[in-house]
């Protein structure tokens, strides 16, 4: 999966960036067929929202019903914020990323406000609001407050949910950890996706998008796409990316006169990322793990305390 750089939108009023889609869900990201299914079913609830809500009267027994809250789940490098900006674009909305540092401040209670206008500024732009790293907001409120910042936290995420039910537009969050959401946020999400590691066709789709036509390849390509599928099991899309990140200069070093990529090159690369994935950093298992009190301690750092 490969990222592709928005557009920002100089003309706007709105105190965050506007950005313009430049991807959409249908012709720019490898998914996998159930996530395909469930972007589909969530685009066609949103495009018939007034037959079912108007003309079939399902408005007065869910009033709450006018907005579509969605959230992407799943390990790194899957794809999320990429498919959040892909469905903007297929919704052709702008759409507005918020990542905690826009939302964090040093002052009492101001995150509590920047959450509420970066809602303010989606409603005004007709844009989808895009919020990453969405375990820190919508992890479990604290029951056993013992200080005052405990008390900023659970504001801070009480605001939330305030916005989140009378906002009437397109809200999507992507996070790495959802099993810290606390369920009152669970049960106000219509749609939640999840985003896998790919299997062996969905990185064939991968490799046969990121080795792009101008690679020159010693090679067919075809027989390399399925020997790389195979070989990079486990890998996320983001990882083989960074595969032929590194593949390719390796090709043109060792012969910049007549470079020619060879299996030994992706080969080396793909090794070369799996070692990374064991010695540095800390393994999937271990984030998950680890996750909840990290929560916490994120939550307090928006808020600009830290122990």
């Amino acid at each position: 999966m490969t990222d592709s750089p928005s557009q920002e939108n100089p003309s706007s009023n709105s105190p965050h960036e506007l950005r313009q889609p430049r991807i959409t869900l249908e012709n720019d990201v490898v998914l996998a067929p159930e996530t395909r299914r469930m972007f589909e079913e969530a685009i066609g609830a949103m495009r018939h929202h007034k037959t079912i809500y108007t003309d079939w009267g399902f408005g007065d027994v869910d009033p709450m019903g006018r907005n579509m809250i969605l959230n992407l789940y799943g390990p790194p490098g899957t794809g999320k914020t990429l498919a959040a900006e892909a469905l903007a674009g297929t919704l052709k909305r702008q759409y507005i990323h918020i990542g905690i540092s826009e939302l964090e401040s040093k002052y009492v209670g101001d995150t509590a406000k920047n959450i509420t206008a970066a809602f303010e500024s989606a409603a005004a732009e007709g844009a989808l609001l895009f919020f990453d790293e969405a375990d820190t907001l919508l992890g479990a409120r604290l029951s056993s407050v013992t200080q005052g910042i405990d008390n900023e936290i659970n504001a801070m995420r009480s605001t939330l949910l305030i916005e989140l039910e009378r906002f009437n537009g397109v809200v999507v969050f992507a996070t790495n950890f959802a099993k810290n959401y606390d369920n009152a946020f669970v049960s106000r999400i219509r749609y939640h996706i999840e985003f896998k590691l790919p299997d062996f066709e969905g990185r064939k789709q991968l490799w046969n998008r990121l080795l792009v036509m101008g690679v020159p390849l010693e090679e067919d390509r075809t027989l390399i796409i399925d020997r790389s599928a195979a070989a990079s099991d486990g890998l996320s899309g983001r990882e083989i990316r960074t595969v032929l990140r590194t593949a390719f200069p390796r090709a043109l070093v060792e012969n910049p006169q007549e470079p020619r990529v060879l299996w030994v090159h992706l080969e080396s690369a793909i090794a070369d990322v799996r070692a990374a994935n064991r010695n540095v950093g800390s393994r999937r298992h271990e984030a998950a793990s680890n996750s909840n009190s990290a929560n916490v301690d994120a939550g307090r750092r928006m808020l600009g305390i830290s122990d």
